[in-house]
C-alpha cells in the first residue's frame, strides 16, 4: 500500500511539471545534490493533498476551509518542486534573496532558535534585523514551559528576558524598523513567543510545523500574506 501511495505521489509530481509555461523554461539538468528533507516534505505534501480525494468522495467538492488546506499542500509541493529543479539547473534561480530582503525591510524579526536565524539569513533576511530570543518574553511563560522550575533558576532567565527586551527596543529605536514579525515553529515555545510579542509589540506571526524545511519561495509567500 505504501509503495502504491508513493507511486501515486510520484505520478502527481510528474503531472505538476507539464504546463506549457514550465516546458518553455526547462533546461537540461546539471550536476547537483538531492535535498532529502525537501524531497520528503514534497512527498508528504502530495500525500496529504491526496487524502482530500478520498475524504471528499463521491462528489470531490471541498468547502472553503478544506479548499484552503488542500491548496496550501499543493502550493507547498509546487514550491518544493521548483526548489529541487532549481538546484539541478532545470529552472533558472530566481533572485529570492533580493525579494526576501525587500519584503523584510522595516521588520524586526523575532525567532526562538539560532538555526532558524541561519535559515532566514541564508534566504536573504538581514542578520541585524533578527533577534534570537532563546527565552520567553515573560517569566510567567517560563513557568508554563517548566512548572517545576525553582525560583533560583529563574534569576538568570529574568536577566536574559530583560536583555532581549532592551535589544528589541534598541534596534527599533536605532534602525529603520517599524514592525515586529515573529517566525517560529508551532511548538509551545513558539506559540508563547508569538502570543507575548503580539501583546507587547503588536507583532505579526508566521508559525510553521517544520521551519527547517521551508523553501525561499514558501517564505516569500508567507511574508506576502501577512
Amino acid at each position: 500500500m505504501e509503495n502504491f501511495r508513493l507511486y501515486q505521489a510520484q505520478s502527481l509530481i510528474k503531472e505538476a511539471g507539464k504546463s506549457k509555461k514550465i516546458k518553455e523554461r526547462l533546461k537540461p539538468p546539471k550536476e547537483g545534490k538531492i535535498n532529502l528533507d525537501l524531497f520528503e516534505g514534497l512527498l508528504n505534501d502530495i500525500i496529504s493533498a491526496e487524502e482530500f480525494i478520498y475524504s471528499s468522495r463521491p462528489s470531490n467538492n471541498l468547502n472553503e476551509d478544506e479548499a484552503k488546506l488542500f491548496c496550501d499542500k499543493i502550493i507547498g509541493a509546487r514550491n518544493k518542486i521548483d526548489s529541487i529543479l532549481t538546484e539541478f539547473g532545470v529552472l533558472d534561480r530566481k533572485n529570492v534573496e533580493k525579494e526576501i530582503k525587500r519584503l523584510t525591510k522595516g521588520l524586526l524579526i523575532l525567532t526562538s532558535k539560532s538555526n532558524y536565524k541561519k535559515t532566514l539569513t541564508k534566504f536573504g533576511a538581514q542578520a541585524q534585523q533578527i533577534i534570537v530570543t532563546g527565552v520567553p518574553l515573560d517569566v510567567d511563560d517560563m513557568k508554563i514551559l517548566n512548572p517545576k522550575i525553582p525560583d533560583d533558576a529563574l534569576k538568570p532567565i529574568i536577566k536574559k528576558i530583560k536583555h532581549v527586551k532592551n535589544d528589541i527596543k534598541r534596534k527599533m529605536d536605532s534602525k529603520d524598523l517599524y514592525e515586529v514579525l515573529v517566525i517560529v515553529e508551532t511548538d509551545k515555545i513558539g506559540e508563547l513567543l508569538a502570543e507575548r510579542a503580539t501583546e507587547l509589540y503588536d507583532a505579526r506571526a508566521i508559525k510553521m510545523d517544520n521551519l527547517k524545511d521551508i523553501t525561499p519561495d514558501e517564505l516569500i509567500g508567507l511574508i506576502s500574506q501577512i
